[in-house]
């Protein structure tokens, strides 16, 4: 049986006040403040050096509970004691009632005591919102804290090459350099690698992998465009998205085979934890009927903060193809 750990955010022992984003097989750089720091006593911390987190006892007993079993086969002890005494109680009250004669006496009737009503909880009511992952129109990207529209005629896939978060055209096609299936449009969310926090140099950087990766060699090393030609600057401009100040590269590149398509990289600061940079990656197929430039455009400005205006309730569903 498997105790693995999932993804998700632990206290920070290194860093008291703070939590730590656990990716299901390591600790990541992502941290943010504490909720029980605010909202009570701390839950327990991580072990020493981060991890990985504790898990629950399989009997579902509580680590800390230094009587061990001894405490519950004391309450267990006191409930049998208390059903003896009302057992006892009752048949006191059954033989105290008959009369002289052996003759039951009259029942006398005892108003009972009406029943309490529930009310609906908060947690309830907080059931009841939206969530964001199950809203085909939005993608989270719940380790970056941010959410991307989904245009029409695209989806969600359940897993891809890379498990980074990806929206990508429904439709696949042979490519036309290598045998394989390519989609005319996809975006993908990422947290920045390599240090750094300048979204200009970070953009700068990963337009050449986004582009290669694209357009020149797949991750199995096939050219399914025949490699990329030449390539021109459309746009390298700063701009603020989802409330931050981010940085935008964006190429047009010519391959050997097919049309060419357009790469863009998108960098700016993260809103949650320590503002870790996240890097959005767009790659569009030229001559697409239905895939204009201007959609690059539409996507960006739906970015939003995780939890913020706009992050369900159809974000995607006015956005055409």
């Amino acid at each position: 049986m498997s105790y693995a750990t999932p993804p998700g955010w632990y206290p920070d022992t290194g860093a008291p006040g703070l939590e730590r984003w656990w990716d299901g097989a390591a600790w990541t750089a992502h941290t943010r403040p504490s909720p029980a720091a605010h909202a009570g006593p701390r839950q327990p911390p991580a072990p020493a050096e981060f991890g990985p987190p504790s898990l629950p006892l399989p009997h579902g007993r509580d680590p800390h509970d230094g009587s061990g079993g001894g405490h519950r086969t004391k309450v267990l002890a006191i409930t049998l004691s208390g059903v003896l005494v009302l057992g006892a109680a009752v048949t006191g009250a059954v033989l105290l009632g008959r009369d002289e004669g052996g003759t039951p006496a009259a029942p006398t009737t005892t108003a009972s005591a009406p029943l309490p009503v529930t009310t609906p909880t908060a947690t309830a009511a907080a059931s009841a919102e939206p969530d964001p992952d199950e809203d085909p129109a939005v993608l989270v990207d719940q380790l970056n804290g941010v959410t991307l529209p989904v245009p029409e005629g695209w989806e969600k896939p359940e897993s891809t090459s890379d498990d980074d978060p990806t929206i990508r055209t429904e439709q696949s096609y042979d490519c036309p350099g290598a045998a394989s299936f390519c989609y005319h449009g996809t975006v993908t969310t990422r947290t920045a690698q390599g240090g750094g926090t300048d979204p200009k140099v970070l953009a700068e950087r990963d337009i050449v992998t986004a582009a290669d990766k694209a357009y020149e060699e797949d991750s199995l090393g096939r050219r399914t465009h025949g490699g990329i030609r030449s390539h021109k600057v459309l746009k390298a401009q700063e701009l603020t998205v989802a409330g931050r100040t981010g940085y935008l590269v964006r190429w047009q590149v010519t391959t050997g085979k097919g049309p060419g398509g357009y790469v863009q990289s998108l960098a700016f600061p993260s809103s949650v934890g320590t503002e870790t940079p996240v890097i959005v990656r767009f790659v569009f197929d030229a001559d697409v009927a239905g895939l204009p430039l201007s959609l690059m455009d539409t996507i960006t400005q739906g970015i939003r903060p995780l939890g913020g205006s706009g992050t369900s309730s159809g974000v995607g569903a006015s956005i055409g193809p």
